[in-house]
């Protein structure tokens, strides 16, 4: 006869709030995968829709703001969620209604990716949208995750070229309101190096720069990853060290997948198969 084990331990939980990327290598397929292949249980909620695969985006249909303000108010209102992270949200109207969804939670972790243009070039964060992400989300983020590129739009400044000009962006992020800025090395030369600056001081993740075309979705990946490792309780720097060293060797697993023409995803379950 087969028993139910009402354990009580605690089931770690994390909640991604992004766009669907209908080619299953970014957003909310690669967030809810990351989450799965490190031991937490992920819910979403949609702020948009894209037409995509490994060549390109062909289309976004971003959600009404209400209906993902539903989504949100539906997961947290049932379910202890132990992290939150953010990807594309597309326009000023959805990040508003994020940031007044998740403002009377700020016991939760906030990972926030700032995502804005995607792997292949496409755009997908509307220009008058980028203050409304600083004014209204970045403040309530426990850790913002932009790119060379990306953290360059936020503050209207040339993109970082070195190390101490990754320091300073990250410190005139900090500055912005975030409680800790992860600068995302992967578009610089030499190893991939990411500096976490935080109010206490810098600290750096190297990992040896690799050859492949199977790129997108790291961004989202790297970002869930930390989500999921803050929902299990980790201090912020040990989860972003576990979300590095997963990155790193689902990219290098990738050479196994064969997906698309284009750039390929990571192998978000290399553990397994």
């Amino acid at each position: 006869m087969n028993t139910i084990n009402n354990s009580t331990q605690t089931t770690p939980i994390a909640l991604t709030i992004a766009g669907s990327d209908s080619g299953g290598g970014a957003g909310i397929q690669a967030d809810l995968k990351t989450f799965s292949a490190l031991g937490v249980f992920g819910c979403s909620a949609i702020a948009s829709l894209t037409a995509q695969n490994t060549l390109g985006v062909q289309g976004v249909y971003p959600i009404t703001p209400a209906f993902v303000q539903d989504q949100i108010h539906s997961v947290l209102s049932d379910i202890a969620v132990g992290a939150i992270k953010t990807g594309m949200l597309a326009t000023a109207e959805i990040i508003a209604a994020v940031a007044d969804s998740l403002s009377p939670y700020p016991q939760i972790p906030l990972v926030l990716d700032p995502v804005m243009v995607a792997t292949s070039g496409d755009r997908l964060l509307a220009e008058d949208a980028i203050q409304t992400l600083i004014a209204r989300l970045l403040p309530l983020a426990h850790v913002v995750t932009p790119n060379l590129h990306e953290a360059a739009a936020l503050l209207n400044a040339e993109v970082a070229s070195n190390l101490q000009e990754m320091q300073r962006q990250g410190e005139a992020i900090l500055a912005l309101g975030a409680r800790a800025v992860l600068m995302k090395g992967g578009h610089a030369q030499g190893d991939a190096t990411d500096l976490l600056v935080t109010p206490a001081g810098i600290e750096s993740f190297s990992a040896p720069r690799l050859t492949t075309r199977n790129t997108h979705g790291t961004g989202c990946t790297l970002a869930s990853a930390i989500a999921a490792g803050l929902a299990k309780g980790l201090p912020l720097s040990a989860a972003v060290k576990q979300a590095k060293a997963y990155v790193h060797e689902a990219l290098v697993a990738s050479e196994r997948l064969r997906i698309g023409q284009g750039a390929g995803p990571v192998h978000h379950f290399y553990r397994f198969y």
